[in-house]
């Protein structure tokens, strides 16, 4: 049995495990699965060591095959599945994966971005059943253009392996992206799962896990948000590993989630503020609907959560409602139960064991209560992360050995409880989505109108943030009022649909220095508000 399921399968072989849409597996069919899995890398060439990129939609495959590299050695790089082509290929070859899972409607895409002999295991998850498309995902592609770029579908090769436990198991590790400060993706290996550590370390962190976010050995967990991003990933990761079913949703529909809930009894999800205000804006009468009897941890991130919406949830939904503060480098660093949120509005907590919070001052000085400085974490060795070939990067996040920032600006109240008063770095958060500016400003920096630009994130009651686009043109060939319309085409060419920016204003001069900085304080006053009724 793969060893992270072997008591699951031994205890409860018959129990739900996974279920998206499309099929429902028990521990013992996921166990069978996984190993299966395991043989097809293997016999595909790869071995402990060896990169696997996932370009793969929310079904229940990617989990099989997240489990299968987790359980032999193989570092697993989930994709941003809303990427173009070439962002699709900085991460496949920074990676440098050798393998690459996609599934039908991103076959297209990821054909594109690989040149010949790139990522010589290509595999096609699915490709007989209906694809599984994300919300806002574009169906870039069928079958025959994923069989013309050498994929093969992976189906009949899980058929024809052996379901008996492979050999020579060892932990894998996850690998996920996010920008660096010139907005490239970077890598970050973090200190969850250790890369050729023995499978046995991994259950006691899971162990551990579970007692500090309070994750049952039972339950069933749903996932509603893409499973690429490290928030939903290890938020369905963990309870899956701890003995929950876990049920996968294509995408988020905020009545349907209700009626999942309810209908499936649900105990587990995580969500994020933006997810709360499409909820919140259903009718009355499906609101009304809702029991919600089930639910006994709701986890919400992923960016600031307004006063209000956060104040609504918890009196709809109850004491459920759990805020964590954490990154993709660091995990989890603070919880917040509904009760103690009420009791201090805003804050994301107290630091959860062994964390230690420090707020420090532009002097490196750690700072008393109630004083704005940068937010650092001291956590020590286990809990160490550093960007994948980027060493000044790992640098730069650090204070110390063991102490680092995920880049925020905040202070400690007198019973060590943590507001967070901005970003130190300007990452825009919108829909619990990172934007980095400065690789929308070298997008528009590459059409021949723009001469100056500058991106900001803009308060919106429902994303949190929306991606802003300053712009000064060349004031040849693009009239004012045709920019708007001019630049987002552009952009949609070069950039993921997140990343577009939702709101232009064309300005005469940029405020930059002497040096040639952005006043980034000065961006402010010349950026409008969103319209209340936008939509992504």
């Amino acid at each position: 049995m793969a060893r992270l399921l072997d008591e699951l399968v031994r205890d409860r072989a018959g129990e739900p495990a996974l279920a998206d849409r499309h099929r429902r597996l028990d521990w013992w069919a996921l166990n069978d699965r996984v190993n299966r899995w395991l043989r097809v890398l293997r016999d595909r060439g790869l071995s402990a060591g060896d990169t696997v990129a996932v370009v793969v939609g929310n079904r229940v495959e990617v989990f099989e095959a997240l489990l299968a590299g987790l359980h032999g050695g193989l570092r697993m790089v989930p994709v941003n599945w809303h990427l173009t082509a070439p962002e699709l290929r900085h991460i496949l070859t920074d990676s440098a994966s050798r393998a690459v899972l996609v599934d039908a409607p991103r076959a297209g895409a990821v054909a594109a971005a690989l040149r010949p002999g790139e990522c010589p295991v290509r595999l096609l998850v699915g490709a007989a059943e209906p694809p599984v498309v994300a919300a806002e995902a574009p169906t870039v592609a069928a079958e025959a253009p994923a069989v013309a770029a050498g994929f093969t579908a992976v189906e009949p090769l899980l058929a024809a392996a052996d379901g008996a436990e492979p050999e020579g198991q060892v932990c894998g590790s996850v690998m996920l992206y996010t920008s660096g400060t010139t907005g490239a993706p970077k890598g970050v290996v973090n200190g969850v799962f250790r890369q050729g550590e023995p499978l046995a370390g991994v259950g006691r962190l899971l162990a551990y896990a579970g007692l500090v976010l309070k994750v049952p050995a039972t339950g069933r967990a749903l996932l509603v948000g893409p499973w690429y991003h490290s928030a939903q990933l290890y938020f369905a990761l963990l309870p899956l590993l701890r003995g929950c079913e876990l049920r996968i949703e294509e995408r988020f529909d905020p009545e349907r989630t209700l009626r999942l809930i309810d209908a499936e009894s649900i105990n587990l999800c995580h969500l994020v503020p933006t997810q709360f205000v499409r909820l919140l804006r259903l009718p009355e009468p499906v609101r009304r609907r809702f029991a919600g009897g089930s639910l006994r941890r709701v986890w919400h991130g992923g960016g600031p959560c307004g006063p209000e919406v956060k104040r609504r949830m918890i009196e709809w939904w109850g004491p459920v409602v759990v805020e964590y503060y954490a990154a993709t480098e660091g995990g989890v660093v603070t919880l917040i139960e509904a009760e103690e949120w009420l009791a201090r509005p805003g804050s994301v907590g107290r630091a959860v064991p062994p964390t230690r919070i420090l707020v420090v001052g532009p002097d490196g000085a750690e700072l008393p209560p109630g004083r704005v400085g940068r937010v650092f974490f001291r956590r020590g060795a286990a809990h160490e992360f550093h960007y994948h070939g980027d060493p000044a990067k790992t640098r730069e996040a650090h204070l110390a050995p063991g102490v680092y920032t995920y880049g925020e600006l905040g202070y400690l109240d007198d019973d060590g409880y943590l507001f967070l008063t901005g970003r130190h770095s300007q990452t825009i958060v919108s829909g619990g989505v990172n934007v980095y500016p400065a690789e929308v400003e070298a997008a528009l920096l590459a059409h021949e109108a723009v001469q100056d630009v500058a991106v900001l994130g803009v308060p919106d009651e429902e994303f949190g943030e929306r991606v802003c686009a300053l712009v000064q043109l060349t004031g040849q060939g693009l009239a004012a009022a045709d920019a708007p319309a001019t630049l987002d085409r552009h952009c949609r060419t070069r950039l993921a649909g997140f990343k577009v920016p939702r709101v232009w204003r064309v300005v005469d001069r940029l405020p930059r220095d002497e040096t040639g900085k952005l006043r980034r304080e000065a961006l402010r006053s010349l950026a409008p508000r969103p319209p209340a009724a936008a939509r992504t």
